[in-house]
């Protein structure tokens, strides 16, 4: 006698689902409970009402663990529930009643599908606004000592005008050793401005530049200006130095794509760092796919060590994965490795061996 394929599609599904939710709630409160314990100084310190606390810090900081460690726990709890389902011989009930194995998978996708779909609605813009709240919250009550400058700065902030600075004070919207060159179409140096320091002026939207020189190319001949001291109009604004007015966490991905753009212009090093979270957020749903199937094909034969022998392995693996996405983002930031391939790298190798894992699984 057959078996009802809804039912038992139905039945995998529901265990996929709910086992998951377990995992993550167990995990999720003690991770809080270890988060809580290091913080409570701080939180006890800056007088961090308890309502904020729990409104404003954690319910923003359970999606960034969902996104974070999500594939993590879908590999886990497919490992625990299929195992739990071979060791009382379901799996070989359901292949024995007619049902094929790769007809047996389809609830498995259909879990992983919802995940992946739920985590890139998240990832792409539900996180990037909690990051906001998060950052007022940390700002406010955990890391009460702001950073206010920043040193060896170089970039570009038109085509063909390039700006470098030792250093940027925020709070005085001022920057030491500044430098501007800009070139012509054809590469050739026009202008170069160097100045001591400039302090930006925000009433008249003006720079004041302290120990200025001014050099004019054309051709062979170069004309020198010198000021001790001058107000000048650049096209700069104090957020042009301000790294934490670009802040790729808060943003979401349409507004990451053209922050990319932007830095790409500008001539920008942080913009392999904006590529890898962009790349991320796109492809990173790819990874509960992955490790269902992995999982699946790992823990659907019945073994002597059962649970135990398959979340080894399946520890082992998922271990493996987290360091190889580790290695290919240090490639991408560090090396060569375009941060496309870096973030796809991780994934269709344990994508390749899930098809492999599954090709030899027990039918």
């Amino acid at each position: 006698m057959r078996l009802h394929y809804p039912l038992i599609d139905r039945y995998i599904l529901g265990k996929y689902i709910k086992t998951f939710l377990l995992w993550l709630v167990l995990i999720i409160v003690i991770v809080i409970t270890f988060d809580v314990s290091e913080k409570l100084d701080d939180f006890l310190k800056n007088n961090a009402p308890v309502s904020e606390i729990i409104f404003r810090y954690y319910a923003n900081f359970i999606p960034n663990f969902f996104n974070l460690y999500g594939p993590l726990f879908v590999f886990i709890s497919t490992l625990f529930f299929t195992s739990k389902m071979a060791g009382n011989t379901e799996i070989i009930a359901i292949l024995g009643s007619g049902i094929s194995y790769r007809r047996m998978l389809r609830p498995y996708l259909h879990g992983a599908l919802i995940l992946a779909l739920g985590i890139f609605v998240v990832g792409n813009f539900v996180i990037p606004r909690s990051n906001i709240q998060l950052k007022k919250f940390e700002d406010k009550y955990i890391h009460t000592h702001h950073r206010n400058y920043y040193s060896n700065l170089h970039f570009q902030t038109a085509k063909g005008v390039q700006v470098t600075a030792f250093s940027y004070d925020v709070g005085e919207n001022s920057a030491i050793f500044f430098q501007q060159d800009s070139y012509s179409p054809s590469g050739d140096l026009k202008v170069r401005i160097c100045a001591n320091k400039i302090i930006y002026d925000t009433l008249n939207d003006l720079w004041t530049a302290q120990g200025m020189t001014q050099r004019v190319f054309d051709g062979d001949k170069e004309t020198l200006k010198t000021h001790a001291k001058a107000k000048i109009k650049l096209p700069l604004k104090p957020d042009d130095f301000n790294e934490a007015a670009k802040e790729i966490s808060t943003m979401n991905s349409i507004e990451l794509y053209h922050h990319i753009q932007h830095e790409a212009m500008r001539g920008s090093g942080a913009v392999t760092a904006a590529k890898l979270e962009y790349y991320q957020r796109l492809l990173n749903p790819l990874a509960f796919l992955v490790m269902t199937f992995i999982g699946v094909a790992i823990s659907s034969r019945k073994v002597r060590g059962g649970i135990g022998l398959h979340l080894a392995i399946g520890i082992t693996l998922a271990f493996g994965f987290i360091v190889l996405m580790r290695v290919c983002s240090v490639f991408a930031e560090n090396g060569n490795l375009q941060p496309f391939l870096a973030v796809l790298l991780p994934q269709l190798i344990f994508g390749i061996a899930a098809i492999y894992l599954i090709k030899k699984a027990p039918k």
